[in-house]
């Protein structure tokens, strides 16, 4: 029975029987919750140049930072047609009524210039509009290439004052076949700047960000062995976890101190491992006949969701960190993986399949509701939150193709995020 759960040659496992949700746990299609988004102007950046080609730099970057807040779910930019009810922004006569008077909080005030050696200044400052206070400044200097990035800094700064995580530099990873091969790449949270990372003739799958965002484990499959590796992909360094049997599936607790991933070193079924983060004192978790599989940390770095097939069928649990106190999460139906716990420790997203169809859940652990995220003949996987816990991006052949999409957590406002061949397994950054 075990043999129809885990191939490793893919080192996944989703090869089982169909099934129905039970009625023991409520299945709720759409949930929106949070608070109220805060207002935000930001007006056309005042150019100091007559330069057709540094105006449109400036709107394009302008533009960056639009998209950045209204994908937030924290601020909510202007709608356009605001703007022509108002004088134009003068940064050295500020008349905040004006911008109260469009129900803006906050606004933007924007300037850019360019150097004599080609590279942009890029000046921004930040007020709340009730008030009439100046909240913070900042300057950039910048080549044309990274004015993306010049934009995500200056959004994750409106993040940042109002206590939320740096969203916007973020990097997602993924595995891409674009170039003939399974390999790892790297792309903005937006989808932007995908670069290619790996470059050898092994199939790389399963990629996971370290706590501090510099390194990556993923399994390299080559000849019939999956190792398990570490890889910086900002140095270009790379050393092995372990290559014993099929190793896969890492996650890093939220501390940064320890790594867990599922291994066959010990016996012909998968089992769940803990190491420390280079990948050392390797201890083994779980002792059954069951596949145990797809570790997930808590944010509180005390527990870890798995997948088990222990009763028949895979199902979520959670067990301490030690292997200890293990309980089953998951209830009514056949298959449920995957889980991936969220940043804010209240929420694990998982797969379900359901007559043949896969989909995302969320599961509600204080309350215990479910909510169906996605909808449609496809199969969507391999989840990962954003740090901020408001979006999540997964894989889905929706379209045809393998490609990798965006959400919020009510289920909202989808995005695709790659198209180039086939796209899946991402693992978004907490940094």
């Amino acid at each position: 029975m075990r043999k129809i759960y885990i191939t490793a040659a893919l080192l996944l496992l989703f090869f089982l029987s169909t099934g129905l949700l039970s009625p023991q746990q409520e299945v709720v299609m759409r949930i929106r919750e949070g608070m109220p988004v805060i207002p935000v102007a930001v007006p056309e950046i005042i150019v100091h140049s007559d330069s057709p080609e540094l105006n449109s730099t400036a709107s394009t970057l302008r533009e960056v930072i639009i998209s950045d807040l209204k994908y937030s779910r924290v601020f909510s930019p202007l709608p356009e047609d605001y703007y022509k009810w108002i004088k134009p922004l003068d940064p050295e006569n500020i008349i905040f009524k004006d911008w109260e008077s469009i129900q803006a909080k906050l606004l933007i005030s924007g300037e850019m210039s360019q150097n004599s050696d080609g590279s942009l200044l890029f000046e921004a400052k930040i007020y709340d509009v009730k008030s009439a206070r100046f909240i913070k400044g900042k300057k950039y200097q910048s080549d044309k290439s990274l004015l993306r990035l010049v934009g995500h800094r200056l959004s994750n700064e409106l993040m940042l004052t109002y206590g939320e995580p740096p969203l916007f530099t973020t990097k997602i990873v993924f595995v891409s076949n674009r170039n003939g091969n399974d390999e790892l790449y790297m792309m903005d949270y937006d989808g932007h700047n995908q670069t290619r990372l790996t470059f050898n003739k092994t199939r790389d799958y399963m990629p996971a960000w370290s706590a501090d965002g510099k390194t990556i484990a993923y399994t390299a499959y080559n000849e019939g062995t999956a190792a398990l590796y570490l890889f910086n992909p900002f140095e270009g360094t790379r050393t092995m976890v372990t290559d014993h049997g099929t190793s896969f599936g890492p996650d890093f607790s939220y501390d940064g101190k320890r790594m867990t991933f599922c291994s066959t070193e010990d016996e012909s079924n998968s089992e769940i491992y803990v190491a420390d983060i280079s990948g050392k004192n390797i201890k083994r978790l779980t002792f059954n006949n069951a596949i145990d599989t797809a570790p997930s940390w808590s944010p509180n770095n005390r527990e870890i969701a798995f997948t088990s097939d222990r009763l028949g069928s895979p199902q979520i649990y959670i067990m301490d960190a030690e292997g200890t106190n293990v309980r089953r999460r998951s209830f009514g139906g056949n298959y449920h993986d995957a889980p991936a716990w969220a940043p804010t420790g209240d929420r694990i997203v998982y797969v379900s399949r359901v007559a043949a169809v896969f989909d995302l859940y969320v599961l509600n652990l204080r309350t215990d509701r479910i909510i169906k995220l996605t909808e449609g003949y496809s199969r969507n996987e391999s989840p990962s939150w954003s740090p901020d816990g408001r979006h999540i991006i997964f894989s889905s052949n929706r379209t045809g193709t393998i490609q990798i999409y965006s959400l919020d957590y009510d289920g909202t406002n989808l995005r695709r995020l790659t198209s180039k061949e086939e796209n899946k397994l991402p693992n978004w950054s907490r940094k």
